[in-house]
């Protein structure tokens, strides 16, 4: 008990320290992209926190895999530099007493990862949705932001506000500069106020500029053509977001995948059982990959190991990838691809064993 004790709190608190490097590291990444994002004015700066927020769940169900695998190879491999795994050998424990413990807290993360795949990384997708979809219906006039110049219109039009007032409803000092098309030329307007207006009958949402000029004409030429206006309306065209929109079997719910003979739907719950399983697929893997010479490096067996997870993943999303076109048939579906894996580590596993029983099967010379 004071072994299993032992190995298991070294394996847990090196997947929380290792979980949340990733984590961290993860949702950085993501943050920088969202924060460019807003900078251009796709995004409004006050959702962020709460995008990413609902973005942790979908990094957690694939990082707490990653994390414990990580975990096992690392804290292993410290007890067999240390030659702390000798003593324990030495003490009766062997290679399945040491697997039979590690599948123990392997068994709390997959239901940790269970949870996440079932319920919280589907809620979490639609509330993302939602705010994506909220942000596609703001208008060019909301995603305007004080002292900056923005590109807004596909890049056409260059604006710059110096003061937004009145719960961005009023602007101050407007600037903006169109680029010459077929049917104008280039043209600038600078107005002193600017708010935004929508079209009773059609709907249509309208920046109004009030008392300024319009200056229009080729640069380099005397043909330019000023008009003094009191009162201007800028057509507001819809915001047209790049990317990151998530897959709809995504956030549906798991009780509603269950229920019907969908393709897509049978895919996407295959998908959600896949990531417990591999945890304990990966456990099975970790031990063999454990295992370090103290003459070799802890981290000798570092990157193969590394490299056998990536492909298990890669193989997961590719077979679930086919499933979903139609290429490849539901049943066995993504078991096949755990199947082997499963079968990869037995074989690294039983190795030394048989090596050694195949050693003592030749006749001696």
């Amino acid at each position: 008990m004071i072994i299993f004790r032992y190995l298991s709190k070294e394996i847990l608190i090196s997947t929380v320290a290792v979980c949340f490097a990733l984590l961290c590291i993860f949702l950085s990444l993501k943050f920088a992209n969202l924060l460019a994002e807003a900078t251009a004015g796709k995004y409004a700066v006050n959702v962020l926190f709460e995008m990413i927020f609902y973005r942790i769940p979908g990094f957690a169900q694939v990082i707490l895999p990653l994390g414990f695998y990580i975990a096992v190879l690392l804290a292993y491999g410290r007890l067999y530099m240390e030659s702390e795994m000798v003593v324990l050998f030495a003490c009766g424990i062997s290679q399945r007493q040491l697997l039979t413990i590690t599948l123990v807290p392997a068994f709390l993360i997959a239901i940790l990862v269970a949870l996440f795949t079932m319920w919280f990384t589907p809620s979490g997708t639609r509330l993302y949705a939602q705010i994506l979809d909220e942000q596609k219906n703001r208008s060019e006039f909301d995603m305007l932001n004080a002292g900056r110049f923005q590109q807004i219109g596909g890049a056409q039009t260059i604006t710059y506000v110096d003061e937004i007032v009145n719960n961005h409803k009023n602007l101050n000092d407007v600037f903006i500069a169109r680029e010459s098309d077929e049917k104008s030329a280039p043209t600038v307007l600078l107005a002193r106020q600017g708010e935004q207006a929508e079209h009773p009958e059609y709907g249509k949402r309208y920046l109004v500029l009030k008392e300024g000029y319009q200056y229009e004409g080729q640069p380099g030429t005397a043909e330019f053509r000023v008009t003094h206006f009191s009162s201007y309306a800028q057509y507001m065209p819809p915001v047209i977001l790049s990317g990151d929109y998530t897959s709809e079997m995504d956030a549906k719910p798991t009780s509603e995948l269950w229920s019907t003979d969908n393709r897509a739907m049978r895919t996407a719950l295959q998908w959600r059982l896949s990531l417990p399983v591999m945890v304990f697929v990966i456990a099975f893997l970790a031990v063999p990959f454990s295992k370090t010479n103290p003459r070799q490096g802890r981290y000798l067996k570092m990157l193969p190991a590394i490299l056998v997870f990536v492909f298990y993943y890669v193989f997961l999303s590719s077979v679930a990838g086919l499933m979903k076109q139609g290429k490849w048939p539901i049943y066995p579906g993504l078991w096949v691809v755990h199947v082997f894996f499963f079968g990869l580590a037995w074989l690294l596993f039983s190795w030394d064993r048989l090596t050694l029983k195949r050693r003592k099967s030749v006749p001696e010379v």
